[in-house]
């Protein structure tokens, strides 16, 4: 793996240039969150792409697995459901000890949805919550079955193992948004919600652009 550094308070950014591949990614995260857990490595946030797959969370269901899927499956320890990863949809790991930050899950997570709200802000995108749907949504306006088309621009799953975080979030840039046909995305079959990136909304970000206005946002929402 080819991948830059740089260090910003207590945490440290890496970048890699290339695509990832998922099992390398999970021993990397192990063997991290072991170091930070004994004091050994400063706190990580990770941003990398991955090649095109699928992984299965903690709560995901065989039946949302499509017949006929067309990349290979991981099972995960992350909580949610089905996602896929793949090429311009960046990645972000972030390995951070919560005894230090409050140890707080729930939390966490809302940090993890107010940092990816807030650096969507700095692209000019406008994302929300929504109860009981986890992740990051754009409003796409009324939807002919009545209510609102909601699309999904970021999935978040995390896992906590002895108040160490690891996995993250994933944030659609310009990803082949296709491919999530292989899967019903973190379980939600309802035709008024799908998904969306940065560039399906007009918004023709580079990597490099998102991942300025991820460290922007990271700062403004966790201490760094």
């Amino acid at each position: 793996m080819s991948s830059t550094s740089e260090v910003q308070g207590r945490v440290e950014w890496r970048r890699e240039a290339s695509p990832v591949g998922y099992p390398d990614a999970l021993e990397a995260m192990e063997r991290r969150v072991a170091a930070i857990r004994a004091g050994t490595a400063p706190e990580l946030v990770w941003l990398l792409e991955h090649p095109p797959l699928y992984t299965a969370g903690t709560s995901a269901r065989p039946e949302d697995l499509r017949p006929g899927a067309a990349f290979p499956v991981f099972e995960t320890g992350r909580g949610g459901q089905f996602t896929y990863h793949g090429p311009g949809q960046r990645i972000a790991y972030a390995m951070l000890d919560l005894r230090r930050r409050g140890q707080d899950v729930r939390t966490y997570v809302r940090d993890l949805e107010a940092w990816v709200i807030a650096a969507l802000a700095r692209l000019g995108v406008e994302g929300e919550r929504r109860e009981g749907r986890v992740g990051i949504w754009v409003d796409r306006g009324p939807h002919p079955l009545g209510g609102r088309r909601e699309d999904k621009i970021a999935a978040i799953g995390v896992r906590v193992r002895h108040w160490v975080t690891f996995h993250g979030l994933s944030l659609n840039v310009s990803c082949d948004l296709s491919h999530f046909s292989g899967i019903v995305p973190c379980g939600i079959s309802d035709a008024r919600y799908g998904v969306t990136s940065l560039r399906a909304l007009g918004i023709d970000a580079t990597m490099e652009q998102v991942d300025q206005a991820l460290a922007e946002a990271f700062s403004s929402i966790f201490e760094t």
